[in-house]
């Protein structure tokens, strides 16, 4: 019905890695995942998802089941291991790149802060991505928090996730202590890259820009434009769940 749909092969991919069984249910669960890629897709409310898919509250249901039980990380895990196994990639990545992204709110209700470099009220996504761009590990917090604190809670984030990685790229914002830090407490090395340009003008640089283009594509998700989210939790599962729309086109 829309472009969003998962095909039967996307599909099939879902049900072998998630093993789901086939049995007698009020609403298939094919339409289920239907409708939580079309809500990121157009950004839509949940109580506004047209009348095709199945009632709001049943696809809120699965989608606060599937998050609790981490669903969507392993499905992303095993997505990202099978397209840089397609491309002649070892399963798990050995190097990451680190940044983030301050996102203005959409929510009066929801918490935020003000970044005041970037003169942005609302949330911080924190990403780690491999090489290709593909999502490693997120988290969100309010805007004003530093790179170089959130990094820390993200590295226990990555290491719970028994990520491959050993050797993060990184930006100046996380300069400091914090790469002592990071590799006597988790083992990671974090490496700074910054710019040798001295003109004016933009200049991409080597590898890092790759995580510059993994927000771009979370932007084409209109859920993902600005924090529509209530708690930093769900926050962080509709960028896992963008992710995981991105890698199935690519199977």
């Amino acid at each position: 019905m829309y472009q969003t749909d998962l095909t039967e092969t996307e599909w099939q991919y879902i049900t072998k890695v998630l093993n789901l069984q086939e049995r007698k249910r009020k609403y298939d669960l094919h339409m289920i995942w239907n409708a939580i890629f079309y809500l990121v897709k157009t950004g839509c409310q949940w109580r506004m998802l047209p009348k095709e898919f199945p009632k709001w509250e049943s696809v809120y249901y699965y989608y606060r089941k599937w998050a609790s039980l981490d669903v969507f990380d392993l499905l992303l895990d095993r997505l990202r291991g099978h397209v840089r196994v397609g491309r002649r990639q070892n399963m798990e990545p050995s190097v990451g790149i680190i940044d983030s992204q301050s996102v203005k709110w959409g929510n009066n209700q929801s918490l935020n802060g003000v970044d005041g470099n970037k003169k942005v009220k609302g949330v911080k996504r924190h990403i780690v991505v491999d090489k290709n761009g593909f999502l490693v590990a997120v988290m969100v917090t309010v805007a004003n928090i530093h790179d170089s604190k959130a990094a820390y809670l993200l590295m226990r984030a990555l290491k719970e996730l028994c990520s491959g990685i050993k050797v993060i790229l990184a930006d100046g914002g996380y300069r400091g202590e914090l790469i002592e830090n990071v590799k006597n407490k988790f083992g990671y090395v974090i490496q700074v890259v910054i710019s040798a340009y001295k003109e004016q003008g933009f200049k991409p640089i080597h590898k890092r820009w790759i995580v510059e283009r993994t927000f771009s594509w979370m932007e084409n998700d209109r859920r993902l434009c600005r924090n529509y989210e209530l708690t930093f939790d769900s926050a962080e599962e509709m960028v896992k769940i963008s992710a995981i729309k991105l890698l199935l086109k690519k199977i």
